[in-house]
């Protein structure tokens, strides 16, 4: 699964003269030796991270005043021979920091309104993702060990209860903070784990001008009208991709009275996971009229690993990947920004669902082949 957020918080005081344009970073590093580089790094227009300043560490300490900003970005901070970096928003007030050199994503970040706001949700997504953890963990003890079905659905029923807690948490967060930039990374987060894009959309105009004038917002507004071509309602796109042995498969040859698009990789743990669940489905409903496609994102030169993962899998149904990782053109025909991903169409192409799974998803299916 495609993972967006990871974060620090950092202590330090600035004072702010009344005539004081731009920002500042400041903070304290202990144990790093004089002479490293501490880099400043924003999202540019092609949402990657791009630096735009860096300061050397004198005295375990480093200040660096910034230019004024426009509106707030999200920002990076990272430290010369560390892996890792903070996360923080740029905005126009003094930003202090903490750093812990052997775990940066846990250090400390304290100054201005947005990295308050912005904290609050982080601390937010490491309850989610320990919660998460804990219930995948005793989902590979089950399947390595009894395998037994009832426990696994008893762990999917807690993923599924947790995602919509999550999706509650996102929804009230962005009601109640309609004019912070933390708002559109979180209706981000939001479409990346499949809500609908009609309501991201709706939720995306209550939002205030200034909230939605980042490269970031940009970026997900064209997203949400590619989406909105996804969204349940849709007609499916149609599209065709190599399998593995570079035949051309077309999702209009691959379609049954049911049809699931399955959007994984050989890389991606929560897809592994979940491959037992959905080969149990279609062996029970292929007959009946269920087809699959899976479409990988896996990465060029890795071939081998996506047919073996295939394999080990057990996926018996159509393969297809051209190999491009997250640039994979049929993730991006479908806006998928995280995986596992899936798009349930009836015969006619319709999407009639998407990111069912464990139970759900053979409950629709089911209900679908029935009518």
């Amino acid at each position: 699964m495609k993972q967006f957020l990871t974060a620090i918080i950092i202590l330090s005081i600035l004072g702010c003269q009344e005539d004081q344009k731009g920002y500042s970073v400041s903070g304290e590093l202990k144990n790093v030796e004089d002479g490293k580089m501490v880099y400043v790094s924003e999202l540019d227009q092609n949402m990657q991270p791009s630096k735009i300043d860096s300061v050397q560490i004198k005295n375990g300490a480093f200040t660096l005043d910034m230019a004024e900003v426009e509106h707030p970005n999200l920002s990076f901070l990272s430290v010369e021979g560390y892996n890792g970096n903070v996360i923080f928003i740029s905005e126009n007030e003094p930003i202090n920091f903490e750093i812990y050199k052997d775990s940066l994503p846990t250090s400390k970040v304290d100054g201005g309104k947005e990295n308050e706001v912005f904290y609050t949700y982080l601390d937010h997504l490491k309850d989610l993702n320990k919660r998460v953890m804990e219930i995948r963990t005793g989902m590979r003890e089950v399947m390595t060990t009894t395998r037994d079905s009832a426990a696994m659905a008893g762990f999917q029923q807690q993923e599924e209860e947790l995602r919509t807690t999550d999706m509650n948490f996102k929804k009230n967060f962005v009601e109640e903070h309609p004019d912070r930039f933390a708002s559109v990374l979180v209706l981000t987060d939001m479409m990346n784990m499949g809500a609908s894009a009609n309501e991201v959309k709706e939720l995306y105009g209550t939002l205030s001008e200034n909230a939605t004038k980042s490269s970031l917002a940009k970026s997900l507004e064209d997203n949400l009208s590619k989406r909105s071509a996804t969204d349940i309602g849709s007609k499916a796109p149609e599209f065709s991709a190599p399998n593995p042995e570079g035949e051309q498969i077309s999702l209009k040859d691959s379609m049954g009275k049911v049809t699931l698009i399955d959007f994984w990789a050989a890389w991606c743990k929560p897809c592994r996971v979940e491959n037992p669940n959905i080969v149990k489905v279609y062996n029970k409903y292929h007959d009946m009229g269920f087809n699959i496609i899976g479409v990988s994102l896996d990465r060029e030169g890795q071939k081998d690993k996506w047919i073996q993962a295939i394999k080990d899998d057990n996926l018996t149904w159509a393969q297809v990947s051209n190999l491009k990782f997250w640039q994979e053109p049929v993730a991006q025909l479908y806006g998928v920004q995280a995986i596992p991903a899936q798009f349930i169409i009836d015969e006619n192409g319709i999407i009639v669902a998407k990111n069912l799974r464990g139970d759900a998803l053979d409950a629709k299916v089911k209900e679908l082949l029935e009518k």
